[in-house]
């Protein structure tokens, strides 16, 4: 690991595709186009045919829509 990769939670698991679609209730198209509109955590290469995404930036998403949510619903 180098110097500037310290900001990685180290204990911060790697979630593959069906896990973060399970976690987010979204689809893959649906993550991919968020991903790609940088709406939704970047995925990270964990080989050469294979990427995943950092669990804890899926919970910070998470939570950002359940915070989102919350405050525009008060609002209404």
């Amino acid at each position: 690991m180098q110097a500037s990769d310290a900001s990685v939670t180290v204990s911060s698991r790697i979630l593959r595709l069906p896990e973060v679609c399970g976690q987010t209730g979204l689809c893959r198209s649906m993550i991919y186009q968020l991903e790609s509109e940088e709406r939704f955590p970047g995925r990270i290469r964990i080989s050469a045919r294979s990427v995943g995404w950092l669990e804890h930036e899926i919970h910070a998403w998470i939570a950002e829509r359940v915070r989102s949510s919350r405050s525009s619903s008060a609002s209404h």
